[in-house]
């Protein structure tokens, strides 16, 4: 049997590059949201497709806006 065939990764479009946002800010909730999943975690660097510097500025700004209860805490799992 042969392997099936990789197919070449396609790049993920940097969202903030996208938008042309270069400063973060804990305020902006809207844009906060995108980088969180529905269970209120911060979504890791290789699914949101940011720079190191940008997730680490962004998970900054997330856990300030929690702190000012503008977003959700990560839910707690059921057992």
């Amino acid at each position: 049997m042969r392997p099936a065939a990789r197919r070449p990764l396609k790049r993920k479009v940097n969202p903030l590059h996208a938008k042309g946002i270069t400063e973060v800010d804990w305020k902006d909730v809207a844009l906060l949201r995108t980088f969180i999943s529905d269970r209120g975690k911060i979504r890791a660097r290789r699914v949101t497709g940011l720079t190191p510097q940008q997730q680490r500025r962004v998970a900054v700004a997330i856990r300030n806006a929690r702190e000012m209860a503008l977003l959700p805490y990560p839910r707690a799992g059921r057992s």
